[in-house]
């Protein structure tokens, strides 16, 4: 009955979810009502107060920093105008001929430099509808560009991606964000070739039928793209650039070559491999955040206000997965979770890698939420996974890499989250948008994750 009250309760997340309900109530109740089908009821208030907010709680303690620091830090590169001038400067290296790619290329720039995927959406919109309108290109096409530049490549494979997804699996197995760097280079070139490929073909072929931008309602044609005072392109580059390269400093120059002796003896408990993937992202995006506020210095005329408005962005995202994670914490503790655990750990006994994206894909697509899926289950499962590893000469990075790109192929069924914000913010329904969404978010990043599979077991972790 146990094992029957979670798939219960997970069926109801995942529709109700769809339906607008907020993750934040519906994330306990669903959880209170896993409990009550079990049988447990004496038990529910504990589990809330003790298991859903013990688990809500550590999870804040642990990845809060990065919600707030990269959601300051975009709002930071947006309000600059530095978002703009990168998105401009591809315009005109690019053209308008070639829209498409000039959005998603625009889009991978910002999320790889560690902007907010919701920041990008709201940032490139404007800017991409002009360009598909003079290009001739349908409008229901935009959401996929976006999709694959900000959702894709540069979400889960590239490495030393800042995203929040990519750091999730530090505490878990002792990586950092430069996990299996060939390999994810590899998942991203599938990854984007594939989903450029599946878009131009769409705009070829609605081209052909005379389709063009379509009618929207949306007054583009008295629109033009604005490039009013921007920022130098090498400028509005440069913070981009520095959260990348100064995490990787920290990561593989300065904290290899400290000796953290004072810190074993003050925090007895605490193992600083475990954690110095996690402070080099806290630094980098720090540092970023500073030399941001400096380039841009007389550009501010609200840097209160912008500051503020990146912090208030960071609530929702944090508890959402959080709430979500707390969830995770007390199926968990159901009698039949074990019944679950045993069916996916035993996927696939010899290779746990397998495994391992069972469990990831399933549990983002449930909860339409590629870090939220990947909480839960490395919270759930993530011991197990690395001790299969470790019996099976499986590299801790190697599960990293696999872990994350796994994560970021379910999540945008149709119930995301992410998915419903970026439609509405393109004015697209699933009808009109959808299906091209899907091809270049669900059917490349599983491809990509196959072969990531294939050469990890065959050749390890490069």
């Amino acid at each position: 009955m146990s094992t029957l009250a979670i798939l219960i309760s997970l069926f109801m997340l995942m529709f109700l979810a769809y339906r607008g309900v907020s993750v934040l109530i519906l994330a306990p109740i669903m959880a209170a009502l896993a409990v009550l089908l079990s049988g447990d009821i004496s038990l529910m208030l504990p589990i809330y107060t003790e298991t859903f907010m013990g688990a809500l709680g550590q999870y804040l303690l642990t990845f809060f920093p990065i919600f707030l620091l990269g959601a300051i830090f975009g709002q930071l590169i947006a309000d600059s105008g530095a978002a703009s001038s990168i998105a401009h400067w591809f315009t005109r290296v690019l053209g308008p001929k070639h829209a498409i790619l000039t959005v998603v290329l625009a889009c991978a720039a910002l999320t790889y430099g560690g902007v907010s995927l919701f920041v990008v959406a709201f940032a490139i919109y404007p800017i991409a509808k002009v360009m598909f309108y003079k290009a001739g290109i349908p409008k229901r096409i935009i959401p996929g560009a976006i999709a694959l530049g900000a959702f894709t490549f540069t979400m889960t494979a590239l490495p030393g991606t800042p995203a929040i997804q990519n750091a999730i699996p530090i505490p878990y197995y002792g990586t950092n964000v430069f996990a299996a760097p060939g390999l994810g280079i590899i998942a991203s070139i599938i990854m984007f070739a594939t989903g450029w490929l599946w878009l131009s073909s769409r705009a070829k072929a609605a081209q052909a039928k005379g389709e063009g931008y379509g009618q929207h309602n949306d007054g583009v044609e008295h629109e033009s793209i604005d490039e009013t005072n921007p920022m130098p392109i090498w400028l509005a580059f440069s913070p981009l650039i520095l959260v990348i390269g100064l995490n990787a400093l920290f990561t593989y120059v300065i904290f290899p070559g400290m000796d953290f002796f004072a810190v074993n003896e003050r925090f007895t408990s605490l193992d600083p491999s475990k954690k110095t993937g996690m402070w080099a992202i806290i630094i980098s995006l720090v540092l970023a955040c500073v030399w941001l506020i400096a380039i841009a210095w007389s550009r501010w005329k609200h840097l209160k206000d912008t500051i503020n408005k990146g912090t208030l962005g960071s609530m929702l995202p944090a508890f959402n997965t959080a709430s979500e994670v707390g969830y995770g914490a007390v199926i968990a503790s159901l009698a039949g979770f074990a019944i679950l655990r045993d069916l996916v750990l035993n996927v696939s006994p010899g290779n746990p890698l397998i495994s391992e994206a069972v469990a990831m894909s399933a549990l983002a697509g449930i909860t339409g939420s590629s870090s939220g899926g990947l909480s839960i289950a490395l919270q759930t499962l993530g011991a197990d996974y690395l001790r299969m590893a470790i019996e099976n000469n499986i590299s801790p990075e190697l599960l990293h890499r696999v872990a994350v790109i796994a994560a970021g192929g379910f999540d945008t069924l149709p119930h995301c989250g992410a998915i419903i914000t970026l439609l509405s913010i393109c004015g697209m329904n699933h009808r009109q948008s959808y299906m091209n969404i899907a091809a270049v978010t669900i059917i490349g990043p599983v491809f990509a994750l196959a072969v990531v599979i294939t050469l990890g077991t065959l050749f390890g972790s490069f």
